[in-house]
């Protein structure tokens, strides 16, 4: 009665939440093209689309900007307000490119087209130069210089004077040219520390920004705002140059600012200081995350309500009316009648849908999180993106699908199920093809209050059993080579690390007794792969004999590394921010580690290389070669 209840409950809610007619396509995956070596699937997190509007500063007279639209965002007005550059992603999903169009949003041209990740272009006050963020070179985000009338390149932030500490963060984010043209602010998180959110004992980083400017031949550069524990971002600069002012929140807040349960939690102020003498002017007070400032006027500041009741436009002088609208990254017209602005929508990518690939033998596609693939060519994944976490089965085209688990009859909370912090997680396959185990209970930052058991599932769904006894959060398991044992972690303060579970005699021996996670047995069955918390804020990718013996740690980046998993051709395909963030974090939107990148890497920890070089958060990597396709 109460299960019955339980999944009613939860139906109406995942109706009301998603709605039937938004609901993702079945999973199935399309044959590469000709001459490419297969397919490589991964789950993307960030908006799925993302459209540029023009509306009137009191927010009437709303309309789309562009004549013909893609996925654009972060637009930048001219300083005679003719012209809008733009970043879009149009060469394809992941791809940042700059573009240019007129301010009636026709003649679309582009700018800066290239591999990199492109964003938060802004023209000089005489047209002539275009400065903006990119991760070329060294993949770090660094502020760029374009002579439009060479095409000649300068990069600001990768000389001696600038450069930071290449082990501690070291983006720069937001440029902004000063009326004079003769200054480019922006924000950096150079030489701050890495540190966890929930005051550094969370998993996931917070940003420190300071504001700083630089001339455009690269000399002149001074910090011109910073304060301890605090995050400065997106500068502006006055009509007279003579002040600079940003948005400022706790560096706590960061993390908060980017999560859906932040909502109505965190609260910035906006700041304006002189560039000359530093004294300060805090312009707003009280409530609400406010971000993306801007003078429309030498008085009057508009700025971007972030979440909650009051989402939208807000002025600090009260000379226009507050309009309350779901949009993002508002800029002003340089006369301060029109404001540019995105709106964006998170409805799931369709599983398959074709994502931008950096490796031309292979093509990238979105995919639910967890894909693993069985010795007999079939995949297994959790089903989240539907808002029910179950374990699915299917042929990769997508015929014979199965709900070989469905986790609406697990008793689990169906509002933890919906927001993916509750349900069936991580299948893995039995080598024989027969079995699939996996995590039931509560994930992320639900382990801390519930308890989780390993289980197993037969393959044709008709049977399953839990493996542990639900006294301490257990999860994320993985088959040996010979189907006898299950490596898995549990994950507590009094009971951590990893155990291998004998399915024959059902004893348990403890492997690591760290806080361990995402355990994956090496196919020949030599090693272990998983991921090690190897300080308060860092995360590694480390390997380990299932005897306990020769431990290695892979990775020392210090921005989190982890998610690792076996490739088929025997390297190991990780998560990793070893690059740090590529936006300021308060900007983004229902993330978790919104600077994480895919990288590959031997077996010995060698040989990294960078896979995705997007501004989202990239994970879950699982390649399909060709032949796995075509059976």
């Amino acid at each position: 009665m109460e299960t019955s209840m339980r999944r009613r409950t939860f139906l109406a809610a995942g109706a009301a939440t998603v709605g039937a007619t938004l609901l993702p396509k079945p999973f199935s995956v399309a044959a590469a093209a000709a001459g490419k070596k297969g397919v490589m699937l991964m789950n993307r997190i960030g908006p799925s689309s993302s459209d540029l509007y023009i509306a009137d500063s009191d927010g009437a007279n709303e309309r789309e900007l562009l004549a013909t639209a893609g996925y654009d965002y972060n637009a930048g007005i001219s300083a005679d307000g003719r012209s809008v550059v733009f970043t879009s992603e149009r060469t394809g999903d992941g791809n940042s490119c700059l573009y240019r169009a007129r301010i009636d949003g026709t003649r679309i041209q582009p700018l800066v087209v290239n591999a990199a990740m492109n964003d938060s272009g802004v023209l000089s006050p005489d047209g002539t130069k275009l400065a903006f963020v990119s991760t070329r070179g060294d993949h770090k985000a660094h502020i760029w210089v374009m002579d439009l009338r060479t095409n000649a390149l300068r990069c600001l932030t990768n000389g001696s004077a600038v450069a930071g500490d290449p082990a501690l963060p070291d983006g720069h984010f937001r440029p902004s040219w000063s009326p004079d043209g003769r200054w480019i602010a922006f924000s950096s998180d150079r030489d701050t520390a890495w540190r966890g959110h929930d005051d550094g004992r969370g998993w996931e980083h917070t940003q420190e920004l300071g504001v700083y400017i630089i001339r455009p031949d690269g000399s002149g550069f001074r910090q011109v705002a910073s304060r301890a524990g605090y995050c400065l971002g997106s500068p502006k600069w006055s009509p007279d140059g003579g002040r600079i002012v940003f948005y400022e929140i706790t560096t706590e807040g960061t993390w908060l600012a980017h999560r859906p349960e932040g909502i109505g939690k965190v609260e910035s102020q906006i700041v304006s200081v002189d560039v000359a003498t530093g004294a300060r002017v805090e312009h707003t007070s009280g409530p609400n995350l406010k971000v993306s400032p801007q003078y429309v006027s030498a008085t009057e500041i508009g700025y971007l309500v972030k979440g909650g009741a009051d989402e939208g436009l807000a002025y600090t002088g009260g000379s226009l009316p507050a309009v309350k609208r779901a949009l993002r990254s508002p800029v002003w017209t340089p006369d301060g009648k029109s404001v540019i602005y995105q709106k964006v929508g998170f409805t799931p990518r369709p599983i398959d849908t074709p994502l931008y690939s950096w490796d031309s033998n292979w093509e990238y596609r979105h995919c639910d999180v967890f894909p693993v693939l069985s010795r007999q060519g079939r995949l297994a994944i959790t089903e989240k993106q539907l808002g029910n976490s179950s374990i699915v089965t299917l042929r990769p085209d997508g015929t014979d699908r199965r709900v070989v688990f469905d986790n609406a009859t697990s008793g689990l909370d169906p509002v933890l199920i919906a927001k993916g912090l509750a349900g069936a997680f991580r299948p893995a396959w039995s080598p024989d093809g027969e079995w699939i185990a996996f995590g039931l209970g509560g994930w992320f930052q639900e382990r801390a209050e519930m308890t989780a058991v390993v289980a197993r599932v037969r393959s044709d769904g008709s049977t399953w059993e839990k493996l542990t006894d639900g006294s301490a959060n257990a999860g994320f398991p993985s088959y040996s080579s010979d189907g006898n044992e299950i490596v898995y972690r549990v994950w507590g303060a009094d009971d951590k690390g990893l155990r291998i579970l004998n399915l024959t005699t059902g004893a348990t021996r403890v492997l690591t007794n760290e806080f361990d996670n995402l355990p994956d047995w090496s196919p020949d069955g030599k090693l272990i792969l998983f991921t090690r918390k190897t300080s308060a804020t860092n995360f590694d990718v480390c390997t380990i004999r299932p005897d306990g013996t020769g431990l290695r740690v892979l990775t020392s980046s210090g921005a989190n590394d982890g998610h690792a998993v076996w490739n088929y051709d025997g390297r190991i395909l990780y998560n990793s921010g070893m690059y740090g963030f590529r936006q300021e974090a308060a900007l983004y939107d229902n993330t978790f580690q919104p600077y994480g990148q895919i990288f590959s890497m031997k077996a010995d920890g060698s040989d990294k290389k960078l896979l995705t070089d997007s501004q989202w958060e990239d994970s879950m990597p699982l390649y399909l070669t060709q032949d796995v396709l075509s059976q």
